[in-house]
């Protein structure tokens, strides 16, 4: 999987972008809020989503793992797939996404292009609880604990825990233990699941 990957901006669209990296040009969607980011720059870092299926291999590229992390928590609900998730993030902030879960602002979500009602209410019914009244989970991302963070939800995962124990886990330790390295976070998360 990819993680991230820098590089210089061979060809910016709104919607996509062509990142030269060691010799090989990636096709990447990104979100128009992405794009304004980027607009005057030469040479990024892009946080990478992929999508894989028997038909499809595409990359998404975000500018801040926190806009990955809210596409990614879009695409988990049922009937909302990668490019409507993209569209979410092109037409609202990430904060703005996160306000209307947590607040239960069914119009704010539904203003979004392909987004009827029942949609917006799933997504607010699916991901009130991950997201929090103040935007706590989205913390990690806002800090320097965050790769310490992902890395040991990732392993958990890989370890094959469930994600959503794995989260509650992970963000438990983190939070009791301030300043943790990776490898106590892991056997402290272990403890608990």
């Amino acid at each position: 999987m990819l993680e991230y990957l820098k590089g210089e901006i061979i060809e910016l669209n709104p919607t996509f972008l062509i990142l030269e990296n060691n010799g090989t040009g990636y096709f990447i969607k990104i979100s128009l809020n992405s794009f304004s980011a980027i607009t005057n720059e030469k040479n990024i870092k892009i946080f990478i989503h992929e999508v894989i299926r028997e038909d499809v291999y595409e990359l998404y590229g975000f500018i801040t793992a926190q806009e990955r992390e809210v596409y990614r928590k879009l695409i988990s609900v049922s009937g909302v797939g990668p490019n409507t998730a993209l569209i979410m993030i092109s037409s609202l902030t990430t904060s703005d996404i996160i306000t209307a879960i947590s607040t239960g602002d069914t119009n704010t979500i539904k203003s979004v292009k392909g987004i009827g009602l029942k949609t917006a209410q799933r997504i607010i019914v699916d991901l009130k609880d991950k997201i929090g009244t103040n935007s706590e989970n989205f913390e990690l991302f806002a800090n320097k604990d965050n790769t310490i963070k992902e890395e040991a939800l990732s392993a958990l995962i890989m370890l094959g825990f469930n994600k959503k124990l794995a989260e509650k886990a992970v963000e438990t330790v983190t939070k009791e233990n301030k300043g943790i390295e990776i490898e106590g976070v892991i056997k402290a998360a272990l403890k608990l699941l």
